[in-house]
């Protein structure tokens, strides 16, 4: 009988350690996902209806971009992005709304280049989330405020904001590496 309790206290023990292991690996991914997306995290973690179905979001955004060949631009390149960028921003002295849209469209060519897919929105926006998930919540203000202005329902400061939106993205765009790569 003594080795039946024996046997019963060493397979409740080995259960709680794994137990114990199943946590500790879970927070730990937790962690390194809540630090890789910042405030994605918490965005998905809002959203959805469960913290798992979230993270499982995040590990597949991980693995699409994973299977992305995302490059840094060649030097000439960034050159001549910052170089139309510039003339983008002189633009919108004496027309805002299409300096807004261009450079929405100077965003996505930067993106393009880097090799991130450009089809649509969200797609956009969750490839980006995995190299630039700090920058994002601007993107999502940019593109806001370019929807308002495409239906003329933005002010000349509605639309400086979604340039400088579109900056913040827009110069980390233009970096040599990808964060987290």
């Amino acid at each position: 009988m003594t080795t039946l309790i024996w046997v019963a206290v060493v397979v409740i023990a080995l259960v709680a350690v794994a137990l114990v292991a199943a946590l500790v690996i879970r927070q730990r991914r937790r962690d390194q996902l809540r630090s890789r997306f910042g405030p994605e995290y918490d965005r998905l973690i809002a959203e959805h209806d469960n913290r798992r179905e979230a993270e499982q979001e995040l590990l597949a955004r991980e693995q699409r971009h994973s299977e992305l060949d995302i490059r840094p631009l060649a030097e000439e390149s960034r050159d001549g992005y910052a170089q139309r960028w510039s003339e983008v921003q002189e633009r919108f002295v004496d027309a805002p709304g299409f300096a807004v849209t261009e450079a929405d469209q100077l965003v996505t060519a930067v993106m393009s280049e880097r090799g991130y897919p450009t089809e649509n929105f969200e797609q956009k926006l969750s490839d980006l989330s995995v190299g630039h998930a700090e920058t994002l919540d601007h993107y999502r203000k940019a593109h806001e405020i370019s929807g308002h202005a495409a239906r003329k329902e933005a002010s000349t400061e509605d639309l400086r904001q979604a340039m400088v939106h579109y900056r913040v993205l827009f110069d980390e765009l233009l970096q040599e590496t990808t964060q987290g790569r």
